[in-house]
């Protein structure tokens, strides 16, 4: 039981405790930083290309990131449980 409260109390301050952290600053993700180191190193660089599809906000930006993972997460996963079925399938008719 305290082996239980302790983890859950870990899981619960690794939650809350970035919000504490920042300082008041911005979170604005590595591309941004990548960006701005760029601009300091090579003022007239011009990038390659430009993205085909600019989402209206940033909250959709996030929601599009967000989605993404969770899809990519969920082949991976379905794609290990299905092998490791396809295992326990074979064990059990030798």
């Amino acid at each position: 039981m305290k082996k239980t409260v302790l983890l859950l109390s870990l899981v619960i301050a690794l939650a809350v405790l970035p919000f504490f952290i920042n300082h008041g600053g911005d979170y604005g993700g590595s591309d941004g930083a990548a960006e701005a180191v760029i601009q300091q190193l090579a003022p007239d660089y011009q990038p390659w290309f430009t993205p085909f599809f600019e989402p209206a906000s940033s909250e959709i930006e996030s929601l599009l990131f967000t989605l993404q993972g969770s899809i990519g997460s969920a082949v991976i996963f379905y794609i290990l449980g299905y092998y490791r079925g396809k295992r326990a399938g074979h064990a059990n008719h030798r």
